[in-house]
Order: structure tokens, then C-alpha cells, then sequence
């Protein structure tokens, strides 16, 4: 047998979106510069950056309705210019601003997208029951869109780009404009269909949702990528400080002026209401032993030490003002 005969087997990657140096210019400007980063099967995948990022750049491309300058993308193994009909089929990509028909009723909205996708008339009714139950809207079926809540608006362009069944969906700003149960309600959905198999990205500004509903974030800064990995692992790479948290049996005051006495200290805050001390040490390698010899050799009895753990939003608020240059 010939080797043109003989079909190349890809090779077996857990990988559901790669890009290898990807980039984007408008003009002089550049949105992306050489963005490398590996999402892989089944990830809620958080995707964290400012106004302007290159956020929606990064996801209009994956999505096939935008080339990149140079560089490559490839959805569960498709290139997304050279095989853009392939990544349509298995991907589904909902924009911060999308349009829906106010006139029609939300069963008559989705079978005009399922038509689209060439699902049969036979599977398209069964096929919008599940996705209407999926984003927990199945008593709306004969509702008009125009009627319902900017909640409700979001979780049928949700079920809209779920009615082909997407191995992969692209959300920019899911929770946009959602007051605080809309957006709960939002986030015990996307959890659902990672629940099911689905690979989720979404881009957004609500740091503090993308920490407990993600496995895995990427912070990206002027088109260029900061970091990528768990969510667990933002801290160890980004703090610069050590900073604890103490608590002393009596004179709070006390122990706080001595702790300021010290070199090897560069802060120490008084936190009364919560008869605390916050302490930062000047060496992020140091350790708590040094605040807990000087509490305990002056004579104090040490409560408490505990150390402050930085959150998703510390780490991006610290990375955009360029902290750890």
C-alpha cells in the first residue's frame, strides 16, 4: 500500500482548543501578540483580562468569525481557517451583545436556529424541549421573548447556541446585566453542562464567580498572555508579600507596635474590629515562625496566625498595574 493511501492518525490529545503564537493586528494596533494557550476537555475555563485585552479577539477567532494576523488555532483538532466548518459544527459561541427576536415566541426563535443547523423537523421539537430544560426555561416555551426578564433573554441565547450540541461553547460575558439571581442561576447552568461533558470558556468581569465556578483561568493583559493554569495556583505565582493575620490573648495595641519594630516586617495594620493584626513580612520566602518568635519571646500569648490567602481578584488587580514587572 502506497503512503497516499494510508490516512494519518492525529495524535491523541486531551487538548479541546490550542493556540500556537496567535495573533491580531488591526492597523497599527495589536490585539494579540503570539498568545500560546492550551484548554483542555471538559475545563470551565475562565478568561480574565481588562476592556480591550484581547479578549474577545482571542474568542471571535476561535469561533471562526475572525482571522488571525499570524499564528494558528485549533478547536478539538481543527484548524479554524483552513477547517471553519468543522469548529461550527462542534462549537457554539454566544457575544456579550447578541440579538434576539422580540416578536417571536421563544420555540419559534429556537426551531428557526435549529432549521439553520439543518437539525430534521422530526428531532428539531425534541431537541428544543431539551435545551429549554437544560436552561430550566421549559414553561416558557409560548412566552414572547420581547416579555421575558434580561435573565431569562441571556438563558435562551444560551439554549440557542446549545440546540446543535456543541462539544465546546464560547460565552463572552454570560453574567453581563444580570442582577445577582439571574446570575446565580446562570452559573448552576454552566456547572450542569460541564457536569455533562461540555468544554466551557467564558470571559468575564466578575472575578470572584470565576474563582469558585472554574477549574482553570487565564489572565491575559494587552494581548499578551500572564498566566494560565488552576485557579489554586494564581497565588503562589503572583504573591509578592507574605501577609498574615494575628491574634494575641490581650494588648492588641501593644503587640502591634512591637511587630512594627521590627526589620524583618514591612507592614502591620490594626484591624480592632476583629481584635487582628495584619502583618506583611519583606521576604515572600519567610514564614510565619518570625512573627510567631516575636509575639511569644516578648511575652504574649499568640490566638491566632493565620495567613491571608489572595483571591482571583487581588491577583488581577495586582497584574494590571504591572506589580510583578
Amino acid at each position: 500500500m502506497s503512503d497516499e493511501s494510508q490516512s494519518v492518525t492525529p495524535p491523541v490529545t486531551n487538548a479541546a482548543v490550542e493556540t500556537f503564537g496567535l495573533t491580531r493586528h488591526y492597523g497599527n494596533l495589536t490585539a494579540l501578540k503570539s498568545l500560546d494557550l492550551t484548554i483542555n476537555k471538559g475545563d470551565l475555563f475562565g478568561f480574565i483580562g481588562s476592556n480591550g485585552a484581547g479578549k474577545t479577539t482571542t474568542l471571535r477567532i476561535l469561533s471562526t468569525f475572525l482571522s488571525p494576523s499570524n499564528g494558528t488555532a485549533r478547536v478539538m483538532g481543527h484548524n479554524v481557517v483552513k477547517e471553519a466548518d468543522q469548529v461550527r459544527r462542534i462549537l457554539g459561541y454566544m457575544p456579550d451583545f447578541f440579538g434576539v427576536y422580540k416578536d417571536m415566541e421563544v420555540t419559534e426563535y429556537l426551531d428557526f436556529f435549529a432549521a439553520c443547523y439543518r437539525i430534521g423537523a422530526s428531532k428539531r421539537q425534541q431537541t428544543i424541549n431539551d435545551v429549554l430544560e437544560l436552561v430550566g426555561l421549559s414553561e416558557k416555551k409560548g412566552a414572547f421573548i420581547g416579555a421575558l426578564s434580561r435573565g431569562m433573554q441571556q438563558r435562551i441565547g444560551l439554549a440557542r447556541v446549545l440546540v446543535h450540541d456543541p462539544q465546546i461553547l464560547l460565552l463572552d460575558e454570560p453574567a453581563s446585566g444580570l442582577d445577582p439571581r439571574a446570575r446565580i442561576e446562570m452559573m448552576a447552568i454552566l456547572q450542569e453542562l460541564q457536569r455533562i461533558g461540555k468544554t466551557i470558556i467564558i470571559s468575564s468581569h466578575i472575578l470572584s464567580e470565576l474563582e469558585t465556578l472554574c477549574n482553570r483561568v487565564a489572565i491575559i493583559e494587552k494581548g499578551g498572555l500572564i498566566y494560565s493554569g488552576p485557579v489554586q495556583g494564581v497565588q503562589s505565582q503572583f504573591s509578592r508579600k507574605q501577609a498574615y493575620r494575628v491574634g494575641v490573648a490581650e494588648n492588641l495595641e501593644k503587640a502591634a507596635k512591637l511587630l512594627r519594630e521590627s526589620t524583618e516586617i514591612s507592614d502591620v495594620e490594626l484591624q480592632e474590629d476583629e481584635s487582628r493584626i495584619r502583618v506583611e513580612l519583606i521576604d515572600p520566602k519567610a514564614n510565619a515562625s518570625i512573627i510567631a518568635s516575636i509575639i511569644v519571646n516578648s511575652g504574649f500569648e499568640l490566638t491566632a496566625l493565620e495567613r491571608e490567602e489572595m483571591n482571583l481578584e487581588d491577583v488581577f488587580l495586582q497584574v494590571t498595574r504591572g506589580e510583578t514587572q
